[in-house]
C-alpha cells in the first residue's frame, strides 16, 4: 500500500484504502458502501453497476471481475472499477479517477422545454464523441454533480448528441439544468455506455419498445437508427406516462408513425381519463393485451426500473429469446428526503 501505515486490524477484516486514510470493511460490504457508512462523499447514482458514476481506480489490490464487467477492455487494463459492485477480500487501495482519460468538456449548445417537467438538452462535445443511438453517458454539471442520462440522437444526422432530462425532486443535476443551465456554458461527459442499441443484420424481426418517462429517449435514438437502416418488420412503440403532459413527443411520433407504414407508436396514460387518442392503462400491461406471443421479436425496455425488470420477465414468459431482451432502466438515487445543497 502507498498510503499511510495500516492500522491494527482484525486478521477476517478487509481495508479500503482512499485518500491516505484507512477504511475497515464489513463482510460482503462493497467498496461504496464501505466509504458512504463512514462519511466519505464518494460518487454514486444507481448502486446497481449500470450508471458508472462509482467509477474509480484500483491503485493496489486485485480487482473482483463483478467489479469490472461492465467497463471496456481499455479501463479494465487501466485498473478501473465500479465501487458499488466491488467486494474486496483483502486490502485495496483505490484511487479517484483519470479525469482526463474519463470525462471530456462539452458545450451547452441549446435547452429547450420538450413539457412542464422534461428538456431537451443538447451537447457539443470539444472532441470526436463515438457512440451508438440508444447508450447513456455521464454528464457532470458545475456543481461537481454526475448523473447518467441515454442518448436520442443519431450520430449520422445530427450533429449534436441530445438528452432529455426529467426533472427530478430534490435533483441536484436536473435543477441545475432548469434553473441555470444556458447555451455556452460548459460541462463535462464521459462514455459512452450500455448495451441497448439497435444492431443491423436482421430488418425482418418485429421490434417491441416499451419505455417509460424520459425513458422514451433512448427509444427514439434506437427508432432512428433502425428506420434509417431500413427495417422492414413491424415496430411497436408504447410510450407510457402517469398524465398526458408528460407524453412530451407524442405529436412528433405520430407524424413519423404516419409516414412509416411497419411502426405504430401508442401513447398511454395510466392517470388521466378520457384523453383523446391515448391508450388507457400502464404501457407494459397495454403491449402484452395486444400481443399474446413474442416469440421472434426483438424488445427494447427503459424506464423506471421496477417496469423494465418485471417487463423483461413477462417477455421471456411471453416467448421472447433473453438475447433478444435490451434493458435500460433507469436506477436513480433517492434524493426524496435529501434536501438539494
Amino acid at each position: 500500500m502507498t498510503a499511510a501505515a495500516a492500522p491494527r486490524r482484525h486478521p477476517s477484516t478487509a481495508h479500503v484504502v482512499f485518500g491516505g486514510a484507512w477504511y475497515a470493511s464489513r463482510p460482503g460490504e462493497t467498496v461504496l458502501d464501505t466509504l458512504l457508512r463512514q462519511g466519505v462523499d464518494a460518487p454514486y447514482s444507481c448502486r446497481k453497476g449500470t450508471c458508472l458514476v462509482c467509477m474509480m481506480r484500483c491503485a493496489s489490490g486485485t480487482p473482483s471481475p463483478a467489479a469490472q464487467e461492465p467497463l471496456s477492455q481499455t479501463l479494465r487494463a487501466q485498473g478501473y472499477v465500479l465501487a458499488c459492485q466491488f467486494v474486496p477480500k483483502a486490502d485495496v487501495e483505490i484511487a479517484s479517477p483519470d479525469e482526463a482519460a474519463t470525462f471530456v468538456p462539452a458545450e451547452i449548445v441549446s435547452n429547450t422545454p420538450l413539457a412542464p417537467t422534461v428538456r431537451r438538452l443538447r451537447l457539443r462535445p470539444s472532441q470526436a464523441f463515438s457512440y451508438q443511438p440508444g447508450q447513456f453517458l455521464n454528464l457532470r454539471a458545475p456543481n461537481g454533480h454526475t448523473r447518467s442520462y441515454s442518448l436520442a440522437s443519431l450520430p449520422q444526422r445530427d450533429p449534436d448528441l441530445e438528452l432529455h432530462i426529467r426533472r427530478m425532486e430534490n435533483g441536484v443535476v436536473s435543477g441545475w439544468v432548469f434553473e441555470q443551465a444556458q447555451p455556452g456554458d460548459r460541462v463535462e461527459i464521459s462514455g459512452p455506455f450500455g448495451r441497448n442499441f439497435y444492431v443491423p443484420g436482421r430488418p425482418d424481426q418485429p421490434m417491441l419498445m416499451i419505455g417509460t418517462g424520459t425513458g422514451l429517449a433512448p427509444l427514439v435514438g434506437i427508432l432512428r437508427d433502425a428506420l434509417r437502416r431500413g427495417h422492414k418488420a413491424p415496430i411497436r412503440l408504447y410510450h407510457g406516462t402517469r398524465h398526458q403532459e408528460a407524453l412530451y413527443l407524442d405529436g412528433v411520433l405520430r407524424e413519423v408513425a404516419n409516414r412509416q407504414p411497419n411502426l405504430r407508436y401508442f401513447g398511454c396514460v395510466s392517470g388521466d381519463r378520457g384523453a383523446k387518442r391515448l391508450r388507457q392503462g400502464r404501457a407494459n400491461a397495454l403491449a402484452f393485451a395486444d400481443l399474446a406471443s413474442l416469440a421472434g421479436w426483438r424488445v427494447f425496455l427503459s424506464g423506471n426500473p421496477q417496469m423494465v425488470h418485471a417487463t423483461r420477465k413477462s417477455a421471456y414468459l411471453a416467448g421472447a429469446a433473453l438475447a433478444d431482451i435490451h434493458a435500460d432502466p433507469f436506477d436513480l438515487r433517492d434524493l426524496r428526503r435529501h434536501p438539494r445543497p
